[in-house]
């Protein structure tokens, strides 16, 4: 049985994962399913990876995986971080000063890079309620102290689209602002991307953009879906990514990828 992508690219929240961050069992059976018929499974997540690690040992997951939204590569089964990216901290707060100039004091957390990175938080962020370990700083100047993947930010009032696009307004071309999710507003480096991360990755499977299907839930997935052959965004999707898609399966509770895979098997 021949399979018609050689590589699958998922995302985590709000794609493979469901809303308790498990897998199902039906969309586990149907990648081991396109594994076996000879297609790689990529994770492409904006999480980093002390953030993505303990899912991918749940999977038995072994291979490759892009994760902190394309600056790490990261081989699970030697658990060896191959590529790291980190943000220029002084053009990041640069480009946070014109932020705030422009929308007022910002709340932030810091994601440190390498394998056990620390997500600090600075004073009056949001922590989403989950198992995710975070260390609260008490002294912003903390979240700067050590090279860093991204920045993340709040605001007291604007919504995560509303905060985005004035971010990105304000930075002009000094760093890179994309929503990855429902609170989730980030300040990366320039030119990074899922996509970025995703290339890599594929080259070292000696694989190429028209051989890859890609899922998604959010804009941090847009520049994935405009690299890959194939973007097929869920049901619970931003509209944004699904104005983008070549199709749109079920949500990620409805087992949505699985739907995918079960028709192209």
């Amino acid at each position: 049985m021949t399979f018609p992508y050689k590589l699958i690219a998922t995302d985590l929240d709000g794609t493979l994962l469901r809303d308790d961050d498990t897998v199902s069992e039906r969309t586990r059976a149907a990648l081991a399913a396109v594994t076996a018929a000879g297609a790689a499974h990529i994770i492409v997540t904006g999480r980093a990876v002390p953030w993505t690690r303990h899912i991918l040992d749940d999977l038995h997951y072994e291979g490759l995986a892009v994760c902190g939204q394309g600056a790490q590569v990261y081989h699970a089964g030697e658990r060896k971080l191959l590529t790291s990216l980190t943000l220029d901290r002084q053009l990041a707060g640069l480009a946070l000063s014109k932020v705030e100039a422009e929308v007022g004091p910002l709340a932030l957390a810091a994601s440190r890079d390498g394998l056990d990175g620390d997500v600090l938080v600075g004073p009056g962020y949001r922590v989403q309620e989950g198992p995710l370990p975070a260390v609260f700083a008490k002294d912003p100047a903390e979240l700067w102290s050590a090279p860093l993947n991204k920045v993340y930010i709040q605001h007291p009032d604007l919504d995560d689209d509303a905060l985005a696009k004035a971010a990105r307004a304000a930075v002009g071309n000094l760093v890179d602002v994309v929503m990855a999710g429902p609170g989730v507003v980030e300040i990366l480096p320039l030119g990074l991307s899922k996509a970025t991360g995703l290339s890599l990755a594929a080259r070292r499977l000696g694989v190429t953009a028209a051989d890859t299907l890609a899922f998604g839930d959010m804009p941090n997935d847009i520049p994935m879906f405009a690299w890959a052959q194939r973007g097929v965004a869920m049901a619970n999707a931003h509209a944004d990514l699904k104005a983008v898609a070549q199709e749109i399966t079920a949500s990620n509770e409805d087992d949505g990828i699985a739907v995918v895979l079960e028709q192209l098997l």
